[in-house]
Parts: C-alpha cells; sequence; structure tokens
C-alpha cells in the first residue's frame, strides 16, 4: 500500500522547523510538490536547509517567507503559489508560537502574538485554500478530494495546561474551526482533519527534554515511555493528505504516545 501525493502541491505552515520540517519531508517523499513556509528572515536559513533535504533526497519545493498573522501576506503567499504551481491541493495549518505566563501576568500583547499566529492564521489559511480548491474543483489526475486541510493542534485542546492560557485557548478553537469546515465544505469534497502532537521533540519544547532530568519528569506523562519525533506527526500527515484517507474528515488524531489516557492515574491516581 503507498501513500502517493504525486502531481499535488502542498503548503506547509511553520515549515522550516519542528514538527512542520518533518512533516514538509514526509509530504515530499510522497511525491507532494511541497511549499515551505517560514515567518521571517531569521528563518530563512532554517528553511533553506530543509528545502535542501528535501530536493537532496529527490523531492520538489521552494521556500516562501509569510506571516500567517498578516491578511495581506498571506493571500500574497497562495497567489504566488497558484501563479507558480496552478493550484493548492493540500494545507498543512501548522505555524504557532508560545508565550508562556502566569495567568494574571498575561499581557495583551502575549494574548494576541498567540491567537494572531495559532488561530488567526489557521483561519487566513484555510479561507484561501478553500477558495483555491473551489475554483479548480475535483482533478482526478490529482485527487478523489477536491481539497486536504490538516491543522496542526495539540493534546492542549483537551488537555489544560496552567501558564499557557493562551496557547491552550488558541488550539482548542482550532477543534471547532477544522469541525465547522469539515462540516460547511464536506459536501465540495473537501476534506478537513487536525492532528494533535503530544511531546514531539523540537526546538519550542527544548526545556522539556534536553536534559536526562526534565525527560526522565516528561516520560512520567508518556505511557508509550518515548518523545515523540517530527516524523511520527509527518507519517500520520502525509496519509492524511492521500486517497488512503478519503473518508476521513471532521476529526482530531492525537499523536502523543497515550498522554491523553492521563498516565498519573495509571496507579489510581
Amino acid at each position: 500500500m503507498e501513500i502517493s501525493l504525486r502531481n499535488q502541491v502542498a503548503v506547509v505552515t511553520g515549515g522550516s522547523s519542528g514538527i512542520g520540517s518533518g512533516i514538509a519531508k514526509s509530504l515530499a517523499s510522497a511525491g507532494a510538490t511541497v511549499i515551505v513556509n517560514h515567518s521571517s528572515e531569521r528563518s530563512r536559513d532554517e528553511a533553506q536547509a530543509v528545502l535542501k533535504e528535501i530536493t537532496d533526497a529527490g523531492g520538489k519545493g521552494i521556500t516562501y517567507q509569510c506571516d500567517v498573522s498578516k491578511e495581506d501576506q498571506v493571500v500574497k503567499m497562495f497567489e504566488d503559489t497558484v501563479s507558480q504551481f496552478g493550484t493548492v491541493d493540500i494545507l498543512i495549518n501548522n505555524a504557532g508560537i508560545q508565550k508562556d505566563s502566569k495567568f494574571t501576568e498575561m499581557t495583551l500583547d502575549q494574548w494576541n502574538a498567540v491567537i494572531g499566529v495559532n488561530l488567526t492564521g489557521q483561519f487566513l489559511c484555510a479561507r484561501e485554500a478553500i477558495k483555491e480548491f473551489l475554483r479548480r474543483g475535483i482533478d482526478p489526475s490529482r485527487s478523489v478530494a477536491c481539497g486536504k486541510i490538516i491543522h496542526i493542534s495539540s493534546v492542549h485542546e483537551i488537555i489544560p495546561w496552567a501558564g499557557h492560557a493562551n496557547y491552550a485557548s488558541s488550539k482548542g478553537a482550532i477543534r471547532m474551526l477544522m469541525q465547522t469546515l469539515a462540516q460547511e465544505y464536506g459536501a465540495n469534497k473537501i476534506r478537513v482533519n487536525s492532528i494533535c502532537p503530544g511531546a514531539i521533540q523540537t526546538p519550542i519544547n527544548k526545556d522539556a527534554w534536553s536534559t536526562p532530568e526534565a525527560l526522565n519528569s516528561l516520560l512520567h506523562l508518556i505511557p508509550y515511555d518515548r518523545i515523540g519525533q517530527p516524523e511520527d506527526i509527518g507519517n500520520l500527515a502525509a496519509f492524511l493528505a492521500s486517497d488512503l484517507a478519503d473518508y476521513i474528515t471532521g476529526t482530531s488524531i492525537f499523536v502523543d504516545g497515550g498522554m491523553t489516557t492521563f498516565e498519573s492515574f495509571s496507579t489510581g491516581g
């Protein structure tokens, strides 16, 4: 059984590092042309490094700088992608940030920054993707679906997280955004799902795994007793974007080593 994304174009937001880079490489290995989005000049080299890995392995793609919280930049990214590649088939709504703070000390700027990227960014990119899917319609030479959107959420769409109210709120809202889009555009054969990672070894959570003591503490939350890797998410993303997953829409899939079974209760709480 082969996962094939040949002849398809995928936009991966936040594709320059972490989970996004893992997804970009997995989609490219399945045959997709991948737009590796990055947010600023500071992340340009990282994006270029991801693209080099893709092309060295025989894949295709480009890098594209765009702050997904800015409407004009998102519109232009999709316009430029369609102009260069003809269309967009797959959107991976991955870009995300954290601005952690005790709730009573959280500033409005911290709140707005996280909501702007994690939620508004997913809204803007999904809106432009769906417009393009509907413009193109179903092309059986590409996919049996009209288009595929995969939101990258988190276990914290259902697990509260003290000290991270802005982040957890953004992820809880992504669940409703995803389900609403799946409901609204299912008849158009647009599939929309979420992947909800648990602890994945990426720069955003380095403090949680960078020392043996921190990693051991983290593993107490994970029944499967290992930290996840970006390719764990990438492998699922490639499957969900493929025709093998054509009857899957409107669902959140947790990739967390069992974290959502609440390991702390394994001995009775």
